[in-house]
């Protein structure tokens, strides 16, 4: 069953964001995940949300996005976004 990662991010240092975006498509596809979300426009039409960034990702399964968020390959990356942003992330089966 297929799997999201979604992430609220409100970047706080956009340079080293940046960095951390380089880093994160390369761990992502050694994964099997790819972005669906990726920061771009959002409309809220219900509730007070308003994230100033919005990512979405899909791998094959729940088991496939934790290990990637735990993976060697990515905890560089999460090290850096963890300095220059603060984020809300969660993990959610899909409808499959």
């Amino acid at each position: 069953m297929s799997a999201y990662v979604i992430v609220e991010v409100d970047v706080t240092d956009p340079a080293a964001y940046e960095e951390y975006r380089k880093l994160v498509p390369a761990t992502v596809a050694r994964f099997g995940g790819k972005f669906l979300v990726r920061g771009g426009a959002t409309e809220v039409k219900e509730g007070e949300w308003k994230p100033k960034r919005l990512v979405v990702l899909e791998f094959a399964s729940m088991d496939q996005a934790r290990k990637w968020y735990h993976s060697p390959e990515y905890a560089p990356a999460l090290a850096l976004r963890l300095k220059a942003a603060r984020s809300k992330m969660l993990l959610v089966e899909g409808a499959d």
